[in-house]
């Protein structure tokens, strides 16, 4: 007996599995990165902020310290609130570095920047050669500090 029928099967084209592997590999890099982005949150949220946050706090208002003088207003009113607020966030520099602080050379520099803050609110500066100079002192004191322990 002999098939009168011919072969369909081997006579249709064969249709490639492209679409198929194109699928998944888009779905494992969806996957991956959802992953990623679960792991950078899960490690983040370890870390302390507060360090961080003190240090940019801080920035912040050495740089309204800056832009005073640059805009010619040097007043005590318009400084004051600026380094009141920079001498609060000095007093938290230890705590923001517990494994720095039993540390010499990290306990002057904070002195020394409580101390210029300390007289820069006693007698408060009035023009903006004060205001530059009270800037640049609090400059030096952070300077010193980033280049023993930042590295």
């Amino acid at each position: 007996m002999s098939d009168t029928q011919p072969n369909t099967a081997a006579a249709a084209p064969r249709k490639g599995n492209g679409r198929k592997y194109l699928f998944l590999f888009l779905i494992g890099l969806v996957m991956g990165a959802v992953g990623a982005v679960m792991l950078m949150r899960a490690w983040q949220a370890r870390q302390d902020p507060f360090p961080d946050s003190v240090m940019h706090v801080q920035q912040w208002h050495l740089k309204q310290l800056h832009d005073r003088v640059a805009e010619n207003r040097c007043a005590a009113t318009d400084t004051l609130p600026n380094l009141k607020a920079l001498r609060t966030t000095a007093d938290d520099l230890e705590r923001a570095f517990p494994d720095l602080k039993d540390d010499q050379r990290f306990g002057q520099h904070a002195s020394k920047m409580r101390g210029a803050l300390d007289s820069a609110l006693a007698s408060p500066p009035l023009n903006c050669a004060g205001v530059t100079t009270v800037a640049e002192q609090i400059g030096e004191a952070c300077k010193g500090c980033h280049q023993d322990f930042r590295g």
